[in-house]
């Protein structure tokens, strides 16, 4: 199912969201690239959202300087043991 908008643009936005249009842009419809649009406003909101929970829950649960530092020594660890010969 789906639902239909009808949204009113200023024409410089209305020019811009043209110009995103194939065949000079990669979208095949305006509508294609509101469609996308939306897409990204969506999760880039979710993902705020995501990231206000985590910062919400550190402010209630601070990490300690323990777990602080044992993630630092994990991290090092971790680097130390990567072999890196295989990358160059």
């Amino acid at each position: 199912m789906s639902e239909q908008i009808a949204v009113r643009l200023p024409d410089a936005l209305a020019t811009s969201l043209a110009e995103l249009v194939a065949p000079r842009g990669p979208f095949m419809t305006k509508a294609d690239a509101v469609r996308s649009a939306i897409e990204d406003l969506v999760d880039r909101e979710e993902r705020r959202r995501i990231g206000e929970a985590i910062v919400n829950g550190y402010r209630r649960a601070p990490q300690t300087d323990q777990e602080v530092a044992g993630a630092w020594a994990d991290g090092i660890q971790s680097i130390e043991e990567e072999p890196w010969d295989r990358w160059w």
